[in-house]
């Protein structure tokens, strides 16, 4: 079983920056991929990035491709996602995940594990 607690949400003005990390407890971490995903208001959750347990293999959404950035330490036990040049319609809880399958992937339903989320606000 993999407990995840993300941190690192905050308010930030339009085009800021922000790193969310996501700590995760059991041995067996660096057997997952992690992924990132996102709730806002009246909208259903959706993928942003993932990563390979190794860190080989990264996924991007094409609303965050080139702003954010994913990474993960498996030693730290922890997956961080680095958000630049932030929008208003970044807004919106963040959620770690992870998933036993390979190669990760984008799919909501294919992630076992979660964690509780962190709010990003992002004023205009």
């Amino acid at each position: 079983q993999v407990q995840l607690v993300e941190s690192g949400g905050g308010l930030v003005q339009a085009g800021g920056s922000l790193r969310l990390s996501c700590a995760a407890s059991g041995r067996t971490f660096s057997s997952y991929a992690l992924g990132w995903f996102r709730q806002a208001p009246g909208k259903e959750r959706e993928f942003v990035a993932t990563i390979s347990a190794n860190g080989g293999m990264i996924s991007y959404a094409d609303s965050v491709k080139g702003r954010f950035t994913i990474s993960r330490d498996n030693a730290k036990n922890t997956v961080y996602l680095q958000l630049h040049s932030l929008k208003p319609d970044d807004t919106a809880v963040y959620y770690c995940a992870a998933s036993i399958i390979s190669p990760p992937p984008v799919v909501l339903a294919l992630y076992t594990y979660w964690g509780q989320g962190t709010q990003v606000t992002v004023s205009s």
